[in-house]
């Protein structure tokens, strides 16, 4: 079953990201890019709620339609 969580991303002085949430207690991933902390994110996010019930109750179902922003270097 898929969940949406947010994710708060800021740009580290060391000019890494650094990702947590509000949503996924414990949640936190850096890297050296916005995709790679997102994709570190997910995997720790995954594992955080693998392992504990009373996380999955906290998440809302991913809805039917919903937006989502993208990131595009330019």
């Amino acid at each position: 079953m898929e969940r949406v969580i947010e994710l708060h991303i800021e740009r580290l002085p060391e000019g890494y990201y650094l990702a947590t949430s509000d949503d996924v207690q414990g949640l936190v991933a850096q890297g050296r890019t916005i995709n790679e902390t997102i994709e570190i994110a997910r995997d720790v996010a995954k594992k955080l709620i693998e392992a504990s019930e009373e996380q999955i109750s906290r998440l809302s179902p991913i809805a039917d339609n919903f937006d989502f922003p993208i990131v595009i270097g330019v």
